[in-house]
């Protein structure tokens, strides 16, 4: 098993953060591209593109979890993959995120480790920008 972790603070609270990481109609704009996902019914959402496994579109399970502040996903028809995002509040109105993803099948991230850490930071980067184009247009 392979396990990649990541934080980044964010330019907003928590609840703010969390609605934005929540939102899986505009999920695409910060996920890692090559990545899209779309809701497909309650608790699961599809994915797709060129850095799913196997035929590229895959169902999973997803659960966002408000009162704490917490994101989870795993593939139904893919179980070796999982991860979750964690909500934190910080220092005055920013908060700071935490994403981890478990690969199950270490030979789906052999090698791959730098490339799967720098997606992580890149999707966080996205997220902030994300976030802090939420709070400008409600400002």
């Amino acid at each position: 098993m392979a396990e990649f972790e990541a934080t980044r603070g964010m330019p907003a609270e928590s609840m703010v953060v969390f609605g934005v990481a929540s939102d899986v109609e505009i999920m695409d704009r910060w996920l890692p591209q090559g990545l899209s996902v779309h809701g497909s019914g309650p608790g699961t959402v599809e994915a797709d593109g060129s850095l799913v496994p196997g035929d590229g579109r895959h169902e999973g399970l997803f659960r966002a979890s408000e009162d704490q502040l917490r994101v989870e996903w795993g593939g139904r028809d893919h179980p070796d993959y999982s991860g979750w995002l964690q909500v934190a509040d910080s220092a005055a109105g920013t908060s700071e995120v935490t994403v981890h993803i478990s690969l199950l099948d270490e030979a789906q991230s052999g090698g791959r480790a730098e490339e799967v850490r720098e997606l992580l930071d890149r999707s966080l980067d996205r997220l902030a920008d994300e976030v802090q184009r939420r709070v400008s247009d409600a400002g």
